[in-house]
């Protein structure tokens, strides 16, 4: 009996310990059009930087799609991933005219921090312009130097995310738009040199991969505009998807009544948090509707829970959150 109050305690005391997350997470305070957040520690400062696409959500005299081109990265920053606030944009030495930056990955391996960013060289008003992946690195997560362009299974690629695999080499996935917006991949042993796999290993039409572990099982989860589609595989090619979406059912919470798209998952102390975005006003009575209220986007999170084998989310649950490094 002492044990098991010891245990409680413990438990009730680690919940103590960690914070509420914001409900929104996070707007963004110059355009209000965060999307697609990627979370990382930045070891010198001491912080989480959150990394998002910013579409420009307040620019009332863009036209058709022209909304969702022509940003640069934008950068949160925390120091326990409850409570968010603007940085700046990543300074990203690779200049093209217009140029708009998409979904990042970034990770860090020794001492370097490398991105792979999707580039859209343009700012266009239909979805059937080149893109491509490319690769920077940098110290400071902040200012970032171009290595090279990457060469994979077309020329209209995005949505990188990069996995290291139980052999050490690392693997890409991503989504190429040109095959139905299915998910291919990429291998290099130096995070440098690329060696495109040739052939979609998720047929399902989805763009966001994220590859993580967590409980034992490697799982990808990719944004299907429909909520998520939850994989899970024993070797990283195969994928088998489990009945239920996540983030499919609209929530309760503010900005929180729509279906959730291109997370990134983070699994800390064995606790696995999913943060991804909305269009809050992108609900039924605004079908059709081109506003700012149905173009804004805010960032939310919530944790995933490990039930019979699946993963589940209830976005309803308070987040308690206090993520260590």
């Amino acid at each position: 009996m002492l044990f098991s109050l010891s245990v409680f305690s413990q438990k009730n005391s680690e919940k103590e310990k960690s914070h509420i997350a914001a409900k929104p997470l996070y707007r963004d305070p110059i355009f209000d059009g965060a999307a697609d957040p990627t979370i990382i520690y930045n070891a010198k400062e001491k912080k989480w930087f959150m990394f998002y696409t910013n579409r420009r959500a307040k620019d009332t005299t863009a036209k058709g799609i022209t909304w969702v081109h022509g940003t640069r990265i934008g950068i949160a920053e925390s120091v326990d991933g409850a409570t968010w606030k603007y940085r700046d944009t990543c300074n990203i030495n690779y200049k093209i005219k217009d140029i708009t930056h998409w979904a990042p990955d970034v990770i860090q391996h020794k001492k370097l921090y490398h991105m792979y960013l999707t580039i859209v060289p343009g700012i266009f008003n239909d979805w059937y312009h080149p893109r491509s992946i490319v690769h920077l690195t940098s110290k400071n997560l902040i200012d970032w130097k171009f290595e090279s362009e990457l060469k994979l299974a077309s020329d209209r690629c995005i949505d990188a995310s990069v996995f290291r695999l139980p052999n050490g080499t690392w693997r890409m996935f991503y989504n190429n738009e040109n095959d139905g917006k299915s998910i291919y991949y990429a291998d290099s042993k130096d995070l440098y040199n690329w060696v495109d796999g040739g052939n979609k290993i998720v047929k399902d039409r989805g763009e966001g991969p994220k590859v993580f572990q967590w409980k034992g099982k490697n799982w990808m989860i990719s944004d299907s505009w429909r909520g998520l589609n939850v994989y899970s595989s024993d070797d990283f090619l195969n994928w088998n998807r489990q009945e239920k979406n996540i983030l499919q059912i609209p929530g309760t919470g503010e900005d929180d009544q729509v279906i959730g798209g291109h997370p990134d998952v983070i699994v800390n102390n064995d606790r696995a948090y999913i943060f991804y975005f909305t269009h809050p006003g992108r609900i039924p009575e605004n079908k059709g509707i081109d506003s700012y209220e149905t173009k804004r986007s805010t960032i939310q999170v919530a944790e995933l829970e490990y039930i019979n084998g699946e993963i589940i989310c209830n976005r309803d649950k308070l987040v308690y959150i206090n993520l260590k490094h």
